[in-house]
């Protein structure tokens, strides 16, 4: 293809026509607004593809209500449909933790709520396949990808089969999609032999039959699991170590009178591979088709820097590494000064970076002193209970990218808005290496505006134990060097901890000793989050099973909603 790859991927016929185009090799249909930028992945994988000569469109928040016109619109794409739910789950997006309907939807102009259905990507893959049923559907983001297994579901209070046999899909692309999804994209192009396209790394799909994979890992039946909640349990704790490995293997889970197959990852990206996914022609806009319309969502991150990928804290709540990885994923810093020089050319921008991180902003360019310790390793965490001896914790290199961002001409502040681990620099004696405390201090007196939000989770160690999280010392030794660093400056800063209530062996008891804990004396609290179970967690695990999936021994579980809320609303009665 000769076009030029600076203009805005179409979302109408019109915008299609505009282009000259007589034929769509991929169109995307997302629960989100389009906006053009490398924080949402339906532009990523867009770009990506223009990259390498594709014509690519998009379909945003389709009306799936009425005549289903929007889902005709563009006709059948040359290749394939593309169906994510957004940037979120939209069951995640729409309910809160008490399962109440939320009033807004930060991801669609105006805040509007309503814009896109429960389980979208069930809904757009089934409206899709009815449609145009010869027409290859490959579903891929947040929602397809963690609920490619069994996985219970916290809004409809049961376990539910992989996605892929409730939508009908006939691909699902898991976690980061740039080499999946452009090998796939070749292979349908091609007509390659399916059997060929079933060992592309990391896709997923539904087969009749029984496997006959001997090097696959098998796992128990959805409807074993159905059946037996141990077995579930289990089932997650060998997907778990699987997905924390550098070279797993094939899981096979057997449902129905068929299985679902899925293929290992990709290995971690090299730097040059994700320089290559963000030296992309994004305009980091909103699709013009907004004009006028304010997306909130927009922005919280329309000039922020994402500079890798992965996290190695191993959180039992947190998604993050069963999405991106646990290894880290660095651009180089050449790239990133690049993309800063380009935020300059945005409407609006007054030299302010709101984030320059990523899921965990401290890990930039940090990775095992040995990489062939890490190929054979099977922890969940790389911090939790104790950090890793081969991990490098050194902060050097990321202090190194601060400085060439401040040198960048115009540039007045880049903040970090991400979170932060005190445990990659602080352990209870103190720092942990030369480069601990200007660290610290470079990001308290430099890059927070006034508020440095961190996550201790809870104070109590049991319940910090069934989280992956370390002691509740650490944050007391945190606050001490914090204090040190802004009584000592003429900066006005305040530490900001983030707590989680009702999380499995939390009580009102355990909740009560936090209200009341005296390292917190002094510091305005009011970051609180009632726990979620969102699929494909440890933590939903223990909330549905009761039982810790890498023990096996039983955990209490607060299930009541009413208790619930009580756990959340003791954490303001000191208040």
């Amino acid at each position: 293809m000769s076009e030029d790859n600076t203009y805005m991927i179409p979302t109408s016929a019109k915008e299609v026509q505009a282009l000259g185009w007589d034929y769509i090799d991929v169109i995307f249909f997302t629960g989100d607004a389009f906006i053009d930028h490398p924080s949402f992945g339906t532009a990523v994988i867009s770009r990506w593809l223009q990259k390498w000569g594709y014509r690519v469109a998009v379909v945003p928040q389709p009306n799936w209500r009425d005549d289903l016109r929007d889902f005709r619109k563009l006709g059948r794409p040359r290749l394939y449909f593309a169906v994510n739910s957004g940037a979120m789950d939209s069951m995640v997006n729409h309910y809160t933790a008490s399962k109440r309907l939320r009033s807004d939807d930060a991801y669609t102009p105006e805040g509007r709520a309503g814009a896109r259905p429960d389980y979208a990507v069930t809904v757009y893959t089934q409206i899709l396949k009815k449609l145009f049923p010869d027409v290859p559907v490959v579903i891929g983001g947040i929602e397809a990808s963690l609920r490619r297994v069994t996985h219970y579901d916290y809004w409809k209070d049961e376990l539910m089969p992989s996605i892929l046999v409730t939508s009908g899909a006939d691909w699902l692309c898991y976690g980061m999609g740039e080499r999946p999804m452009l090998e796939l994209t070749k292979a349908i192009e091609a007509d390659r032999n399916v059997n060929d396209i079933r060992r592309i790394p990391q896709l997923a799909f539904m087969m009749k039959g029984r496997c006959k994979n001997q090097d696959a890992l098998y796992l128990n039946s959805y409807e074993v699991c159905r059946k037996d909640k141990k077995a579930f349990a289990q089932n997650f704790h060998n997907i778990e170590v699987q997905a924390n490995m550098m070279y797993p293997k094939v899981l096979v889970e057997p449902v129905g009178d068929g299985y679902v197959q899925i293929n290992p990852t990709y290995p971690p990206a090299s730097e040059q591979e994700m320089d290559s996914f963000w030296d992309l022609p994004y305009t980091k806009l909103p699709h013009p088709r907004y004009k006028g319309k304010r997306i909130p969502a927009y922005d919280m991150i329309k000039f922020s820097i994402n500079t890798h990928r992965g996290c190695f804290g191993g959180c039992n709540f947190c998604t993050i590494a069963a999405h991106q990885g646990k290894f880290i994923q660095s651009r180089s810093e050449d790239s990133i000064v690049r993309e800063v020089q380009g935020l300059k050319k945005l409407p609006d921008f007054a030299g302010n970076i709101s984030d320059l991180g990523a899921p965990t902003a401290n890990m930039y360019g940090m990775h095992g002193k040995n990489q062939e310790l890490c190929s054979k390793c099977v922890r969940q965490s790389c911090l939790f209970p104790s950090p890793c001896k081969n991990m490098d914790r050194s902060h050097k290199r990321l202090l190194g990218l601060y400085g060439r961002v401040s040198t960048v001409k115009g540039i007045r502040h880049s903040y970090i808005g991400s979170g932060i681990r005190y445990d990659l620099f602080l352990d209870e004696n103190g720092f942990i290496d030369e480069s601990s405390y200007p660290y610290l201090k470079e990001l308290v007196l430099q890059h927070t505006s006034g508020r440095l939000k961190v996550a201790p989770e809870h104070t109590e160690d049991s319940v910090l134990k069934m989280m992956g999280k370390p002691s509740f010392k650490l944050f007391e030794r945190l606050r001490v060097e914090f204090d040190k660093i802004v009584r000592n400056s003429d900066r006005n800063c305040e530490l900001v901890p983030y707590f989680i209530s009702s999380h499995p062996g939390c009580t009102l008891a355990d909740m009560d000793k936090l209200c009341h804990n005296p390292a917190l004396r002094g510091i305005y609290m009011d970051q609180v989050q009632d726990f979620t179970p969102t699929p494909m967690t440890t933590s939903s695990v223990m909330f549905y099973s009761g039982l810790d999936p890498r023990t096996m021994k039983p955990v209490l579980v607060e299930r009541n909603m009413e208790r619930k809320k009580m756990q959340k609303s003791f954490f303001f009665k000191k208040k």
